[in-house]
C-alpha cells in the first residue's frame, strides 16, 4: 500500500485523492499500470504533474485496458499533451478495436505534432471579432461572447480553450474599453407580444413534436419520432463502439459476417415469456423494440421465450400476438426459443468441450442466494461432463439431480449460472422430445445471436446478466449483439404481477375478469376492454420516454392520452345515468320529431345522426334542483335551461314527488331557443331511449403503492377500493348506439367516454366508462 501511495503522489495526486482512487480497484490498477509504463519511457522521475494528470484522466475514462500501454506511451512521449488530444485519442481507439493501429491515422486524428502559435490564435480571434464587430459595438458586453469562443475554437481545433479565451477577452477589451455602468445594468426583459390562438397552437405543435408529445409527423408514431437524438445507438456492425462491449480477436470478423448477412439492417426483438397476459409495462417494451426498428427501416421479431413448459399455455401465445398487433405492430417473423432447442443443445456440448461448462449435482436450494460456495464438481474432466450431459438428455437423472452450469461470475456476484436443468414436463411445441430445458441466462443471448439481432433492448433488472450475455457469445466465438437496459414502466394504484392478479381473481375482487381483462386492471386485454385506444397507449409510452432509470407514473397521464385520442375519434351520443322524467305539457302528446346531433360538434363535416324527440324526455337528476343555490346554472323552478341540439328552452311548471318526497317527474313548458332569453346552461337529454347497463370505474386500490408494506401493512388485498366499480343497470342511452359493435367507443355528452363491453347482448347493451371527460382533481 505504501508503495502505491508513493507512486500516485509522485504524479501530483494529494493523499486524499490517492485514498479516493484506491477505493476504485479498476481505476487504481489502470493508473498504476499507466504510470509504470510512462516511467519505462521517461525514467522513474520523468513523469511530471501535467503528464500525471493526463494519465489519471486516461485511466478513469478508458474502458478497454487493451489500449492502456499504447496510450500511456503516447502521453509519456508527449504526443498527447492536452485534454483535447486525449479525448480524441480515446475516441480513436474505441472506434479502431483491431490491431495494428495505424500510427499515421492516429496522429492525424489526435493532432499529434500540431503546434498552434500565439500568432495563429491572435489572427483567428481577430478574424472572428471583425466578423461580429458591428453587433459587438451595438450590444457591447451584452453580446454573447460564447459565440466568439465557439467560432475561434472551430478554426483552432488543437488550441487550448483557456488560451483562446484570454485572447478573446484581451481583444474585446481593446475594442470596447472597460465596462461602463450601463454595461453592468441588468438587461431589460423583452415585452411579451400578444400571440394569436393559431400562433399558440403552431408553437405548441412545434415544441410537442420535438419532445415526442404529439403525433405531428404523418405516418410515424410518437415512439418512432423519439428515436432521433433521444437514443444515439450504435450503427449496425459497429457494436464495438458501445461502452462495455467486449471485443475479442474474432469480434471484427464476426461483425463483418453479420453485416454480410443482414445488409446493415437494424434488427430488434420483443421476447415475452408465454406464461401470462401482457400489461402496460409490456406496452413500453413493444413500442420501444418495434418502434425503434421501424424508425430505422429495420425489422423486429416476436420471439416467445418458451423454455419453461410448466408455466406456458397456448392461450398466452395467442393473446400476446393479438396485443402486439392491436398496438399496431406486425412482427417481421414469429419465432420461438424452442425453434433452436437442438442448436442450443449442440452449443452447450461445444461449451463443455471448450472447458467453459460442467455438470453439477448441487441441489436447487444450495444454489440460491449470493456467496454460494463453489461447486465441488467445477473442475471435473471435460469428457465426464460430456457423458453426464448426454445422460441428462436421455432422462437418466431425476429432476434436480443434475444441472449444466457455466464457468463464469455475473455482475451481481452469482457464480456459475445454470445453463440447463431437468424437467419431466411435456413442452407445448416439442412434446416429450426433451426433458432438459435451457435457462434464460443461456438461451436469450444465443437466440439473439442466431437471429442476428443488432440491439437487444431489455429492462433494467437484466443489467446483472449483461456480462453473462457477452461472455457466452464470446466463449462460443459467436456474433455478439449489444444489450442495452432501460427502466421499467410502473404505474401507481395497481399491481401487474401474474401471481397477484390471480389472487384478485380467486378472491372475487375482480368479478368481471374472464381472462385477466377486468377493466380495473392494467393488463393490455383489460385496457382494451375498458375502451383505451391503442394509439393512446402508444402515445403514453412515448411521452413517458425511454431512460435508464425506473419510471413510476400516475394513471392520469395515461388517461390524458386516452382523452386526446377519443376526443377526435369517439362520436357523441347522449346518455342519462340517473334519469328524471320530464313531460313537456305544451306539446301535443303524439309529438315526435327527429333531432340532428353532430357526431363531432367541433367539426360537423364529420357527420351526424338523428335521435327522436317527443313530449317525454329524461334528464339527469343532478341537472335539477328544487331549491335554487348560488352558482347553480341548471334547471330549477325559477331558472329555465336549454335542451342540447333540440332548439328548445324548458321552464318548470310542476314538481311531482312520490310518497317519500322524492322528485320523480317534472312538468315543464318549452319555447324555441331562438325567441327565448338565452339560458344559463344547456343540458343533455334522451327520448324513447335504449335501456342499457353502464359500468363506472375508479382506482382498484386506495393507496399509490399497494405492494409497499410501509404504505399498506396488511398487503395489497387489504387495500381494495370498495367503490372501484359502480353498476348502473338501467341507464338510458339515445338510439344512435343501437347498432354498435363490441369495443365501439362514444362520448356520452357531459358524462364521459364509453366503450361497448363484450358482455353486451341483443337484448341489452353494456357500456364501460373508459375515462371521464376531464381529470377529477379529487380522485383517489
Amino acid at each position: 500500500m505504501a508503495e502505491i501511495l508513493t507512486l500516485f503522489t509522485s504524479i501530483g495526486l494529494s493523499e486524499q485523492k490517492v485514498k479516493e482512487t484506491l477505493k476504485n480497484e479498476a481505476l487504481s490498477s489502470a493508473l498504476k499500470e499507466g504510470i509504470i509504463q510512462a516511467q519505462r519511457v521517461n525514467g522513474a522521475n520523468g513523469v511530471d504533474k501535467a503528464m500525471g494528470t493526463l494519465l489519471y484522466s486516461m485511466a478513469s475514462r478508458l474502458k478497454d485496458n487493451k489500449r492502456l500501454v499504447f496510450l500511456s506511451d503516447c502521453i509519456a512521449q508527449r504526443k498527447i499533451c492536452t485534454e483535447l488530444q486525449l479525448a480524441a485519442a480515446l475516441d480513436f481507439v474505441k472506434s479502431h478495436p483491431e490491431d495494428p493501429i495505424s500510427q499515421k491515422e492516429f496522429d492525424e486524428a489526435c493532432g499529434v505534432g500540431v503546434v498552434i502559435t500565439p500568432e495563429q490564435i491572435e489572427d483567428a480571434v481577430e478574424s472572428v471579432i471583425k466578423k461580429h464587430k458591428e453587433q459587438l459595438l451595438t450590444e457591447r458586453y451584452r453580446f454573447n461572447m460564447g459565440l466568439l469562443m465557439g467560432e475561434a475554437r472551430s478554426a483552432l481545433k488543437w488550441a487550448e480553450g483557456k488560451v483562446i479565451k484570454n485572447e478573446v477577452d484581451v481583444q474585446v477589451l481593446h475594442l470596447l474599453g472597460p465596462k461602463t455602468e450601463a454595461d453592468l445594468e441588468k438587461k431589460p426583459k423583452a415585452q411579451k407580444a400578444k400571440v394569436g390562438e393559431n400562433d399558440v397552437k403552431a408553437k405548441k405543435e412545434e415544441v410537442v413534436s420535438l419532445n415526442g408529445d404529439g403525433n405531428f409527423v404523418e405516418g410515424r408514431s410518437l415512439m418512432e419520432q423519439l428515436r432521433g437524438e433521444a437514443l444515439k445507438f450504435h450503427k449496425a456492425g459497429e457494436n464495438y463502439k458501445t461502452e462495455g462491449y467486449v471485443v475479442t480477436p474474432k469480434t471484427m470478423d464476426l461483425l463483418r459476417k453479420h453485416i454480410e448477412f443482414t445488409g446493415g439492417q437494424i434488427r430488434t426483438r420483443f421476447p415475452p415469456e408465454p406464461n401470462g397476459i401482457l400489461h402496460i409495462g409490456h406496452a413500453k417494451a413493444i413500442n420501444f423494440n418495434f418502434g425503434y426498428a421501424k424508425a430505422n427501416n429495420g425489422i423486429c421479431y416476436l420471439r416467445y421465450d418458451d423454455t419453461n413448459p410448466e408455466k406456458e399455455e397456448e392461450k398466452y401465445f395467442t393473446a400476446i400476438k393479438d396485443m402486439v398487433e392491436w398496438l399496431g405492430y406486425t412482427p417481421y417473423d414469429v419465432t420461438h426459443a424452442s425453434d433452436n432447442f437442438q442448436k442450443l443443445y449442440d452449443l452447450a456440448v461445444d461449451l463443455i468441450r471448450r472447458g467453459h461448462a460442467y455438470v453439477c449435482h448441487q441441489k436447487g436450494e444450495e444454489l440460491k442466494g449470493h456467496n454460494v460456495p463453489p461447486s465441488p464438481w467445477r473442475d471435473r474432466p471435460i469428457e465426464e461432463s460430456l457423458v453426464l450431459f448426454e445422460r441428462m438428455k436421455k432422462g437418466m437423472f431425476a429432476e434436480g439431480e443434475a444441472t449444466l452450469r457455466m464457468k463464469m461470475v455475473m455482475e451481481d456476484g452469482k457464480m456459475d449460472p445454470v445453463a440447463y436443468r431437468i424437467k419431466y414436463t411435456p413442452h407445448h411445441r416439442t412434446g416429450d422430445e426433451w426433458c432438459i430445458y435451457p435457462t434464460y441466462d443461456y438461451t436469450h443471448c444465443l437466440c439473439d445471436s442466431i437471429e442476428n439481432i443488432t440491439h437487444s433492448l431489455c429492462t433494467k433488472e437484466f443489467q446483472a446478466r449483461r456480462s453473462s450475455y457477452y461472455w457466452l457469445c464470446n466463449a462460443l466465438d459467436l456474433y455478439c449483439p449489444v444489450q442495452w437496459e432501460y427502466g421499467r414502466l410502473n404505474l401507481t394504484y395497481t399491481v401487474v404481477s401474474k401471481r397477484k392478479i390471480i389472487k384478485l381473481v380467486e378472491t372475487g375482487v375482480v368479478s368481471l375478469c374472464r381472462d385477466w381483462d377486468d377493466p380495473r386492471l392494467f393488463t393490455l386485454t383489460a385496457l382494451r376492454r375498458r375502451g383505451f385506444p391503442p394509439e393512446a397507449i402508444n402515445n403514453f409510452c412515448a411521452r413517458v420516454g425511454v431512460t435508464v432509470s425506473q419510471t413510476t407514473t400516475e394513471p392520469h397521464l395515461l388517461e390524458s392520452c386516452v382523452r386526446d385520442v377519443l376526443n377526435d375519434t369517439a362520436p357523441r351520443a347522449m346518455a342519462v345515468l340517473e334519469p328524471l322524467k320530464v313531460t313537456i305539457t305544451n306539446l301535443p302528446k303524439d309529438t315526435k320529431m327527429d333531432v340532428r346531433v353532430p357526431d363531432f360538434p367541433a367539426n360537423e363535416s364529420k357527420g351526424a345522426h338523428t335521435v327522436p324527440f317527443t313530449c317525454t324526455v329524461f334528464i339527469e337528476q343532478s341537472d335539477f334542483r328544487e331549491v335554487m343555490e348560488k352558482g347553480y346554472k341548471r334547471l330549477t323552478p325559477e331558472q329555465p335551461v336549454g335542451l342540447r341540439h333540440a332548439g328548445y328552452v324548458i321552464s318548470v311548471q310542476k314538481v311531482i314527488k312520490d310518497s317519500q318526497g322524492k322528485v320523480v317527474e317534472l312538468e315543464v313548458t318549452c319555447c324555441s331557443s331562438e325567441t327565448a332569453e338565452k339560458p344559463k346552461a344547456f343540458i343533455h337529454w334522451v327520448s324513447q331511449p335504449l335501456v342499457c347497463e353502464v359500468r363506472l370505474y375508479e382506482r382498484l386500490f386506495l393507496h399509490k403503492h399497494p405492494e409497499d408494506p410501509s404504505e399498506v401493512p396488511g398487503g395489497f388485498l387489504s387495500d381494495i377500493n370498495p367503490n372501484s366499480l359502480q353498476v348502473i343497470s338501467s341507464a338510458l342511452v339515445d338510439t344512435s348506439v343501437k347498432g354498435a359493435k363490441v369495443l365501439d367507443k362514444f362520448q356520452f355528452e357531459r358524462v364521459g367516454y364509453f366503450s361497448l363491453d363484450p358482455d353486451s347482448s341483443a337484448d341489452k347493451l353494456v357500456f364501460n366508462r373508459t375515462v371521464t371527460l376531464k381529470e377529477d382533481p379529487g380522485k383517489i
